[in-house]
C-alpha cells in the first residue's frame, strides 16, 4: 500500500479542522476559522513527523497529550484555566467518537488500506469518507449530550405534585422554581401556582370558568350554594413577572400538599398543610413540561 505524504497532511488537516470545529460548535466557543487551521496544521505537522520518523517519541501518550493541548490553545486562545480543560475534555470526546466512527466504516469498507505506525492510523480512504465520519460523529455527540442534559435538568428541576382538595386528589409535574417567592400578602403564606385546567376534578367548574370575573367581585355566574362554601375559602394573591407588573391570581387553601422527588434513586416525599394553591388561568408550557410551579 503506497501512502502520499502530501495526501496525509491534507487529510489530517481536513480531520483536525472537523474535530476542533466540532468541539467549538459542542463547547460554544468563539468560531476563529483561521486559528482552526493553524492548530489543525499543528496536528497534521505531528501525524507527518511521526509517519517519516524512526523515533519512538511520537507515540509517547504525554507529548500526544501535549500536542492536543498545544492545538485547543491555538485554536480557542482561552484565557482561563478552566476554560482550556473544559475545552481540552471536549476535544478529547469528539475525538473518540469522530476517530471511533472513522476507524468503523473505514474497516467496513476498505480494511486493508490502515496502517498504523508510532500509534497513529494511516490510509488511503478518501475525503468523503472523513465527512461522512463527521456528520454521523457529530449527531452522535450532540444528541448524546441533549439526553444526558435533559435527564439532568428533568432530574433536578422536576418533581411529581399531589394536590389534596376536599377528600380528592389530583397529581401532576411541578417545576421546582427557586424564583418563585409569591405568599399571599396577609398571612404571608406561600403560593403554589397550578394550571387552571388540573383543578377540574376537584373544584367547581363554576369558579374555575369565571376567575377573572371572581377577581372582580362579580359571582353572579357562580351558584349561591356554591359561593357559599367557597367565598371565604378564596384569597386574592397579587403578583408581578415580565412583561406584567400588575397581575392578580385567585388562590385556594387545599387540605395539603405532598411534593414527591428522586434523590439518588430514593424516593423523597413532602408533605405540607400551610400553602396557598394559586389558579393560572393559561399554560405554563407551549409543550405541556410541567402544570404547577413550586
Amino acid at each position: 500500500m503506497t501512502i502520499y505524504i502530501d495526501v496525509v497532511f491534507i487529510e489530517n488537516i481536513v480531520m483536525n479542522y472537523i474535530i476542533i470545529l466540532a468541539t467549538g460548535l459542542i463547547a460554544k466557543a468563539k468560531i476563529k476559522h483561521l486559528r482552526f487551521i493553524a492548530g489543525s496544521m499543528v496536528g497534521a505537522i505531528y501525524t507527518v513527523s511521526a509517519y517519516v520518523s524512526q523515533l519512538e517519541i511520537y507515540s509517547n501518550i504525554v507529548l500526544k497529550f501535549l500536542l492536543s493541548i498545544i492545538m485547543v490553545y491555538i485554536a480557542y486562545n482561552p484565557q482561563m484555566l478552566k476554560k482550556l480543560w473544559k475545552e481540552v475534555l471536549f476535544f478529547y470526546i469528539t475525538s473518540f467518537v469522530f476517530g471511533g466512527v472513522a476507524f468503523a466504516l473505514i474497516y467496513v469498507l476498505k480494511p486493508q488500506d490502515i496502517l498504523m505506525k508510532n500509534g497513529m492510523f494511516l490510509g488511503t480512504y478518501p475525503l468523503k469518507t472523513i465527512a461522512i465520519s463527521a456528520i454521523i460523529a457529530y449527531i452522535i455527540i450532540v444528541s448524546g449530550f441533549k439526553i444526558v442534559k435533559s435527564k439532568m435538568i428533568k432530574k433536578n428541576t422536576y418533581c411529581k405534585l399531589i394536590i389534596g382538595i376536599k377528600d380528592k386528589t389530583v397529581e401532576t409535574t411541578a417545576m421546582i422554581d427557586t424564583g418563585n417567592l409569591l405568599k399571599e400578602p396577609i398571612s404571608n403564606t406561600p403560593v403554589i401556582v397550578v394550571e387552571r385546567v388540573l383543578l377540574y376534578d376537584v373544584l367547581p367548574k363554576q369558579i374555575l370558568n369565571n376567575l377573572e370575573e371572581i377577581l372582580g367581585g362579580d359571582f353572579e355566574k357562580v351558584p349561591y350554594d356554591i359561593q357559599e362554601e367557597y367565598r371565604s375559602k378564596l384569597k386574592i394573591i397579587p403578583f408581578s413577572s415580565l412583561g406584567r407588573e400588575n397581575g392578580m391570581l385567585l388562590g385556594i387553601k387545599p387540605q395539603f400538599i405532598e411534593i414527591v422527588k428522586d434523590e439518588e434513586g430514593e424516593i423523597e416525599r413532602e408533605r405540607k398543610e400551610n400553602v396557598i394553591i394559586g389558579i393560572y388561568n393559561k399554560s405554563l408550557t407551549k409543550r405541556g413540561e410541567y402544570q404547577a410551579l413550586v
